[in-house]
């Protein structure tokens, strides 16, 4: 038997996760998350995490295996997703990576970097400085630091360009540098790589339709006991959509309909950044779309083939 996984990718609500089970049952795989929300034990419904009836029909791994209360790295995913795709490959099943996370696909394709671990009083000390300049004047003294930085991060995208900062302020060694002596441990593995390149205006009914779901489920309770945590802001658990939204709700700033409203405009916002992340870090990968699932399917299966 090949090496053979298969990665799915494509933006929040565009339906990975129903081809993902159809494609395990039919190529006798099991499913891996790759989505860096989907991981944390604590959030079932605002994560939209596969429901135990899904859980049945094929094995799942990695979903709600993390506390909030821990940093989760991609390299601690990739550390992960290796043990899985190893244990699948033995056990003669074919490894299906789904999810939204850009940068944990990256970790596979293209490897990760062996970049020393920073500290967090140097992550919380670069937080502020961002927060307190703000991203131009934050990106231009990035740029006076690291020059290679330039037209390769753009000033918005605040996560990486805190990250650029604090890598070279920490190892003295530009976060490009560090790229570039990156291979991917996966280089003799058959990979098949498929992004669901849904319509924006049929990805739009379906966030909706997923965010009315997810408030009829209940979500209210996952974030107060999600507040009683108090854990640090700087994990990456505060970031999940609906939290903020719901504890103004919760708090009489806002109405249910604001707040649905608001957690739809910022899944819209996010899914925008999930497809400009694939135009550019996945150029290379099969683009496919049907309004028919059953059509849908089959170019999957064909392309995998």
């Amino acid at each position: 038997m090949s090496k053979k996984i298969i990665l799915l990718a494509g933006p929040t609500a565009s339906g990975k996760s129903k081809l993902a089970i159809s494609l395990a049952k039919k190529l006798n795989g099991e499913i891996i998350n790759a989505d860096s929300m989907q991981i944390f034990k604590e959030f079932k419904i605002l994560s939209s995490r596969p429901n135990l009836n899904d859980t049945k029909k094929v094995k799942h791994h990695l979903y709600g295996v993390i506390s909030v209360k821990k940093y989760f790295s991609a390299g601690d995913w990739l550390n992960e997703a290796r043990k899985k795709i190893d244990m699948c490959l033995k056990r003669k099943k074919v490894p299906i990576v789904v999810g939204g996370t850009g940068l944990y696909f990256n970790t596979i394709t293209k490897g990760i970097s062996k970049i020393p671990d920073i500290d967090l009083k140097t992550r919380n000390k670069v937080r502020n400085l961002h927060k307190k300049l703000g991203f131009k004047k934050f990106y231009d003294l990035l740029v006076k630091l690291d020059p290679k930085i330039k037209g390769r991060i753009v000033s918005t995208d605040s996560q990486r360009v805190q990250r650029a900062y604090e890598v070279k302020l920490k190892t003295n060694k530009s976060l490009f540098d560090w790229f570039d002596n990156t291979k991917s441990d996966f280089l003799n593995f058959e990979i098949k790589k498929i992004f669901i390149d849904i319509p924006r205006e049929k990805l739009l009914k379906k966030i909706s339709a997923r965010t009315e779901l997810i408030v009829k489920k209940k979500c209210f309770d996952e974030v107060k006991k999600f507040n009683k945590l108090k854990i640090k802001k700087s994990l990456s658990a505060n970031k999940l959509i609906g939290v903020a939204e719901i504890n103004d709700f919760l708090s009489g700033l806002i109405s249910l309909e604001q707040c649905k409203e608001l957690i739809n405009i910022k899944t819209r916002q996010y899914a925008k950044r999930q497809n400009t992340w694939a135009r550019g870090h996945m150029k290379n990968w099969n683009k496919l779309y049907s309004k028919d699932f059953s059509v849908l399917l089959k170019k999957t299966l064909k392309v995998i083939s």
